[in-house]
């Protein structure tokens, strides 16, 4: 396998954790209210690494890619980030 051939796996492997995260946030953005909360791009950030986390999860548990278990664990860990990320750093 080449490095493009690993590239081209490992984005297509991240992909869904990079969407669900960055439409978590924006939702979260329209959604939610906005005094203490971090930017959007930092909410994303956040949010896309719980979901490449739960996706690892899954495959390491499963042995394969891209179950339906892995993708309601992606959701899941999304939301409860996107839910305290926007309570703020307050803690």
């Amino acid at each position: 396998m080449s490095l493009l051939d690993l590239l081209n796996h490992l984005l297509n492997f991240l992909a869904p954790a990079l969407a669900v995260g960055f439409v978590c946030a924006l939702a979260g953005g329209v959604l939610g209210r906005n005094s203490g909360v971090p930017a959007w791009w930092i909410q994303a950030a956040v949010n896309s690494g719980a979901g490449a986390l739960a996706l690892l999860g899954g495959l390491i548990f499963s042995g394969r890619d891209g179950t339906m278990g892995a993708y309601a664990a992606l959701v899941l860990a999304c939301g409860i980030s996107q839910w305290l990320v926007s309570r703020g750093w307050r803690g």
